[in-house]
């Protein structure tokens, strides 16, 4: 598989605050990477980071070979990756359609694959933000971000306050989108043997530095590495 995205030695953070400091990763096409640590260690910052959200204070961003760090949010967007940030931001006046038609760009995904994915969200599509379980937002946020029709998607917490059973739905969308949509994933979830559960490799962030990388299936073989600097099933 070709290379998609390259952090190398990335220090950034908000105005003059650093928060993640000499971080590196890769990610291949196709490819899927849980970021996994403790609270408050950098995960949100790095993937706001890749969004271009914060100050970036030293290191490079490649996307396919080409500095990522010179475009703007909605180039980056366009560029290929997709973004589902923590707290949804789901719009409380704009319906489920116009959320999905708003952000819509030429690809494989459109509003009808969308639906086939998550009917609820077709039988709710005149239903406003506003209107939507937690759950619903859920799949609203993680649609919209395939209406982009992305390279890269980036899901921040996507469980998080979900019921359990709307979590094993999720569980399988994800599963589905890892290993037939030839997306690239990073996910950070604080389900830790869930996260890894799903993907190939896996990276643990401690005070805004990496502290283990391996594949996902010799981290959940190792309980006292995700002991020690997840503490989280």
């Amino acid at each position: 598989m070709s290379e998609l995205l390259a952090i190398e030695n990335v220090t950034s953070g908000y105005g003059e605050s650093v928060v993640l400091d000499d971080v590196s990763l890769r990610v291949n096409e196709g490819g899927s990477l849980a970021l996994l640590g403790r609270n408050g260690v950098g995960k949100t910052t790095l993937l706001i980071t890749l969004m271009g959200l914060t100050r970036l204070h030293g290191g490079t961003l490649r996307w396919r070979g080409e500095d990522l760090a010179r475009l703007s949010t909605h180039e980056r967007a366009r560029a290929g990756i997709g973004w589902v940030p923590q707290e949804r931001s789901v719009f409380p006046s704009l319906t489920v359609e116009e959320h999905l038609t708003a952000v819509a760009r030429p690809g494989p995904w459109t509003i009808e694959r969308v639906y086939a994915m998550f009917p609820s969200l077709a039988s709710r599509r005149r239903n406003f933000g506003g209107q939507l379980s937690g759950g619903e937002q859920q799949m609203l946020a993680i649609g919209r971000a395939l209406m982009v029709n992305p390279s890269l998607l980036l899901l921040d917490e996507p469980m998080e306050g979900l019921a359990p059973l709307v979590i094993q739905e999720l569980r399988g969308i994800i599963l589905d989108l890892i290993a037939t949509a030839q997306t690239a994933v990073i996910i950070v979830e604080q389900h830790a043997k869930l996260a890894l559960a799903l993907t190939e490799n896996a990276l643990i962030l401690d005070r805004g530095r990496v502290v283990h990388q391996s594949t996902s299936a010799q981290l959940l073989a190792d309980p006292a590495t995700l002991h020690r600097f997840v503490a989280v099933a």
